[in-house]
């Protein structure tokens, strides 16, 4: 036997340590080959970009993307690629491999579980594709895996806890996939986290507060979720934490302070939830913070001073809450602030003068608050500046010449304020001024000289101000204008010429002005005009031939002028033209018959003119028409059977007041969706046809002062119309026509004489009607009067009282069955602690008060002059008229008080809010039903104010958050700050102030005269923010105002149900129905003219019928039964900026 020699066999040694690992390495090698082999069998390659993964033409380690160490796969980087397909299980293969990037191509299919074998990988990268299906939770089995990425994908199911097994994760992404289920409790073990973000997803449950033991977390975001509950008061424990983001979610209750504690945070992101409270003062130790975004939350309470010490700050978002308070001075110490947005609150005071120090300010943004005083002139100095927005506030004082000089001024909003003086001259001069609105506010002098020197004006809305002169010049150098809006001002001289000039316009509204001259041809030039409304000026001569090259015009409205001549064939050939309205003219001749070839018309009106001739047969082919007014002429001839088949007709038909004959044509019965019909002081004979019955819509159908005979159709309509509609047919009999039907009734003969001046002869049966009616009217007025004297004599000790002295502070308040004082009101209040707020506005801010009774109030603490808190009498007679009602839909008004501590009011309290409060809330839960309901009480309510209560009452601010919800989410109709007695001309003392903006009535701006219909087109506004889910007041782009966007909307190719809330169930046709019904009433409530809308009595009557006649059987519930078909989820934006 030979002995090895020790030498021998250390050579042995040595060998074996070399050959065998590389035997190993070429094992793995191999299985590395044959993963990457079935990796790219599975990709679809479609830019060809790994056309070197082949071992024929390129070794594997200097393959696209691929990189090895020691002979092994270390890391494979294909992102960008836009490659498809799917990732293999073999994949799995690659045990060697620290980095997979298959990150921004559009890969699918599920994630392999085999990825959970790669033992050494440490970056997993698949963001940014199409992968679905759940995270396998495997991957938890990782142990050095750094970061996890799968971000933007399709994947579904919950997130594993055993992620939290991946102890050294330091980035976890799983955001914007479709996830449910709660955050893991487990992640509060990854202690080495810095980065945690899982923003757009389903997630649901509430933020564990045990992820506060995550001491290097430096990155959480979650929103775009579900998550509901509070913020846990642990993450203030997170001391690296630097973004915090939560927006978009559910959240409740209060900011925690102990976010204060959060010395490294720059960014905190909790906009759109359901939080309250203050804004914790704490966070003013924040001293990093870069961002704070706390808007469309619930916070109340002032803007505390301490946030003055985030010197730091760059962008404040507080708009959509309910703050109070002024604006802190100490914002003046936001040197590097770019943008402030403190808009949509209940803030007041004046805009503090240290905000000219923010040298970086690019957006200031104030509007739709309580602001008062002055614009500071100092904002002129912010040389940065390019979007200022202080509309709808209160400021009062002239528009600051030093905005004139602003360098990067593009955005300038000033409407709807109290701004007097001159627009400064220069504006527009030295900046690339885009939008300029300064309406509704009561300025003079002239429009700027070179508002569009720059070439980048595109809005420019100076409607409702006292301006005067003509347009400015300078035209042609506006060629980016594409809105001009300057109705209702006092603007003198003639449409200019050359307004073509300007190629973008497409929009051009001048009505309502002191404009004479005719209208000039060269408009026939504006290729891309869209809408040219002319009305109500001193405009003369014909209308030129040109207008008929318009190949966009949708909307023609030259109304209330004194055009002559005919209607120009030419005006037949705009193909698109969806308005037409040339009433209130002059206008001689014939309607063209190609008038039928306007086949997009919706509006006709050509009332109130000198037409003649017979109605063309054509109108029959304008089968989208909603309205046709063609009332006040001369026509005659028969009404034309063709009009029947205009079966999109809706709103109205007026054919009044012209000389037409012949009978009523049956064929209109398939006009069933009729509301108002028209056809008195004509001569028309015979029946009205029976198959009207059919026409369950039906509001209005006026036949007077013709020669009808029978009975009227027998249907709930017609019997509950006013015998008005139908006097002056003696032989008309049937509905509210008392008295039986008579045959052989006298004919009416009518004479030659024009509409309006017939004189109708009486039958000696009528005259005798007309005589005891009149003796029995002289008698009721009389016993009427002689009770009323009675009743104010005996009833006169149950007035409100009202208390003016300190003396009575600890007597009762009232004469009634409670018991309490107006020191148990102080008491409840907390002496009007802030705490007790439960809504401020102009007038004054409200409490919550729950008395010793056991009773909760609501206490209206008014806004008064702190020299003269005497009670001025003719307001003291009209809250005792208030005090009077007593309304299922009307709150009620208990007591008055008046004395050292101010002017209170005593409401019955609501405890569901406002309908502002729910409408305008992403989480909102009224289902349509709920809606229609809330919709019928307020007109109820509204209803009686104006029609059945003595006196009659305005209430002059109706808006959704003067109509208040009960326990059953029954309206009522409240805040009669404003609200004014009828019958009582005299009562002047509430009459400073009428209506909110976007609510208020167009005719307002151009008189003080207030009636009933200021009211009525306020409730329409109403009407239409229950089916849109929108604010009255809308972005310039969708046409500024809520009316404005659904009349545009409408005339759009789209489907209806684009129009409505998406919160709302529109896939039931029944309910589509109504509620399209519900909106040609919004649509009748708020036409333009005064005179075209209903009264309340006939909203009431239209909402009562529409439902009648679609829902029989309908019986409303409570909103708790509805909340599970209710959906209110709104769409999901990463974006911080307001869109």
């Amino acid at each position: 036997m030979h002995r090895i020699s020790l030498y021998s066999l250390r050579l042995l040694l040595l060998l074996h340590a070399i050959v065998v690992p590389a035997s190993f390495a070429r094992r793995g090698f191999l299985r590395d080959f044959i993963a990457l082999r079935a990796l790219h069998a599975s990709l679809h390659d479609p830019f060809r970009q790994l056309t070197d993964w082949s071992p024929s033409e390129t070794p594997i380690c200097a393959w696209y993307g691929v990189s090895c160490f020691r002979g092994r796969i270390y890391s494979i980087d294909l992102s960008h690629l836009n490659l498809s397909g799917s990732l293999p299980p073999d994949i799995g293969v690659l045990s060697q491999a620290q980095l997979l990037n298959f990150s921004y191509n559009q890969l699918s299919g599920p994630i392999p579980r085999e990825l959970s074998t790669c033992y050494h990988l440490r970056v997993l990268d698949l963001s940014d594709n199409q992968f679905s299906g759940t995270i396998p939770p495997e991957l938890g089995n990782l142990g050095m895996l750094h970061v996890l990425d799968l971000r933007s994908n399709k994947l579904s199911g919950i997130i594993p806890p055993e992620l939290s097994g991946a102890m050294r994760l330091r980035s976890l992404s799983l955001a914007n996939n479709f996830l449910n289920g709660s955050i893991p409790e487990e992640f509060a073990w990854l202690e080495y986290l810095e980065s945690l973000l899982l923003f757009s997803n389903n997630l649901t449950g509430i933020v564990p507060r045990s992820l506060g033991r995550l001491q290097m977390l430096s990155i959480f975001r979650a929103g775009a979720n579900a998550i509901s509950g509070t913020i846990p008061k642990e993450l203030g424990n997170c001391s690296s934490l630097q973004v915090l983001g939560l927006a978009q979610n559910r959240l409740e209750g209060e900011i925690p302070g102990e976010l204060g504690n959060l010395r490294m945070l720059t960014n905190l992101i909790l906009w759109t939830n359901r939080l309250v409270g203050h804004i914790p003062p704490e966070l003013g130790n924040c001293r990093f913070l870069q961002l704070l975004a706390l808007y469309d939350n619930r916070l109340t309470g002032s803007i505390p001073s301490e946030l003055g010490n985030l010197l730091n700050m760059e962008t404040l978002y507080l708009y959509k809450n309910k703050l109070t308070g002024s604006i802190p001075s100490s914002f003046g110490n936001y040197t590097y602030a770019v943008q402030i947005d403190l808009s949509e609150n209940l803030m007041s005071g004046s805009i503090p003068k240290e905000i000219s120090m923010l040298k970086y300010l690019n957006l200031l943004h104030l509007f739709e608050n309580n602001f008062t005083g002055s614009i500071p002139p100092g904002l002129g100095n912010l040389s940065n500046l390019e979007d200022l927005d202080l509309s709808i506030n209160r400021l009062t004082g002239i528009i600051p010449q030093s905005l004139q000089y602003m360098p990067s001024l593009k955005y300038l909003r000033l409407f709807d304020n109290f701004l007097t003086g001159f627009i400064p001259p220069l504006l527009g001069e030295n900046s690339d001024l885009t939008v300029l609105d300064a309406s509704v506010n009561q300025l003079k002098g002239s429009i700027p000289y070179n508002v569009c020197k720059n070439r980048k004006l595109l809005l420019l809305n100076l409607w409702s101000n006292e301006l005067t002169g003509g347009l400015p010049d300078g035209r042609r150098s506006c060629d980016s204008l594409a809105q001009v809006r300057l109705e209702g001002n006092h603007l003198l001289g003639t449409v200019p010429t050359d307004l073509c000039q300007l190629p973008q316009l497409t929009y051009l509204d001048l009505s309502e002005n002191f404009l004479t001259g005719s209208i000039p041809s060269h408009l026939g030039n504006c290729t891309m005009l869209q809408s040219l409304i002319l009305s109500d000026n001193y405009l003369t001569g014909e209308l030129p031939l040109e207008l008929g090259n318009l190949p966009e015009l949708a909307i023609l409205k030259l109304s209330g002028n004194k055009l002559e001549g005919g209607i120009p064939l030419a005006i037949t050939n705009i193909k698109k033209l969806l308005e037409l309205d040339l009433s209130k003219n002059s206008l001689t001749g014939s309607i063209p018959p190609e008038i039928g070839n306007l086949y997009q018309l919706e509006l006709l009106s050509l009332a109130d003119n000198h037409l003649t001739g017979a109605l063309p047969e054509t109108l029959g082919n304008l089968v989208r028409l909603t309205e046709l007014q063609l009332g006040g002429n001369t026509f005659f001839g028969q009404i034309p059977v063709e009009l029947g088949r205009i079966r999109s007709l809706q709103i109205a038909l007026n054919l009044s007041n012209n000389n037409l004959t012949g009978h009523i044509p049956s064929e209109l019965q398939s006009l069933s969706l009729l509301e108002y019909v028209y056809l008195q002081k004509n001569k028309l004979s015979g029946q009205i046809p029976t198959s009207f019955a059919s026409w369950t819509s039906l509001v209005i159908f006026n036949v007077s002062y013709n020669n009808l005979v029978g009975s009227l159709p027998d249907t709930l309509a017609f019997q509950r119309m006013d015998a008005s509609n139908f006097v002056g047919n003696a032989g008309l009999c049937g509905g509210p026509l008392h008295g039986p039907c008579i045959k052989d009734s006298p004919v009416l003969v009518y004479s030659d004489e024009p509409p309006g001046q017939n004189k109708v002869p009486l039958s000696s049966l009528t005259i005798a009607v007309v005589i005891v009616s009149m003796v029995g009217a002289s008698a009721f007025v009389v016993l009427l009067t002689a009770c009323f004297l009675c009743t104010r004599s005996t009833k006169a000790q149950e007035e409100i009282p009202i208390l003016e002295n300190d003396e009575f502070l600890d007597q009762p308040l009232f004469h009634s069955k409670l018991s309490f004082s107006f020191q148990s009101i102080l008491d409840a209040t907390c002496n009007f602690s802030e705490c007790a707020v439960i809504g401020s506005g102009a007038c004054g801010t409200v409490y919550k008060a729950k008395l010793p009774c056991g009773k909760t109030f609501a206490v209206k603490r008014l806004i008064t002059d702190t020299d003269n808190t005497a009670l001025d009498k003719s307001f003291a007679a009209e809250l005792n008229t208030l005090g009077k009602i007593n309304h299922g839909n009307i709150v009620k008004l208990h007591g008055y008080c008046n004395n050292r501590e101010g002017n209170i009011l005593l409401y019955e309290y609501m405890p569901n809010g406002s309908l502002r409060e729910h409408l305008h809330n992403d989480l909102c839960e009224l289902d349509w039903d709920v809606r229609y309901k809330i919709a019928l009480g307020a007109a109820q309510g509204l209803s009686y104010l104006h029609h059945d209560c003595k006196p009659r009452i305005v209430h002059r601010d109706i808006k959704s958050s003067n109509i208040l919800l009960d326990n059953n989410f029954n309206a009522h109709v409240g805040d009669f700050g404003l609200a004014r007695m009828i019958d009582f001309p005299q009562s002047m003392s509430l009459s400073a102030i009428v209506g909110s903006h976007g609510y208020i009535a167009p005719e307002y701006a151009f008189s003080t005269r207030v009636d009933e219909k200021c009211d009525i087109y306020s409730f329409g506004v109403v009407l239409l923010e229950l089916l849109t889910g929108r604010t009255p007041i809308q972005p310039t782009e969708m046409g500024g105002h809520l009316v404005t966007y659904v009349r545009q909307s409408i005339l759009s190719p789209k489907d209806m149900n684009h129009v409505f809330d998406s919160r709302l169930d529109t896939c039931k046709q029944t309910l589509a129905q109504e509620m399209f019904s519900v909106l040609q009433v919004a649509l009748l409530c708020t036409k333009h003219s005064p005179v075209e809308r209903p009264s309340m009595r006939d909203v009431v009557s239209m909402l009562i019928a529409l439902r009648q006649r679609l829902k029989p059987a309908l019986t409303l519930g409570t909103i708790s039964e509805r909340k599970s078909t209710s959906s209110c989820d709104s769409e999901v934006s990463e974006d911080l900026d307001r869109q």
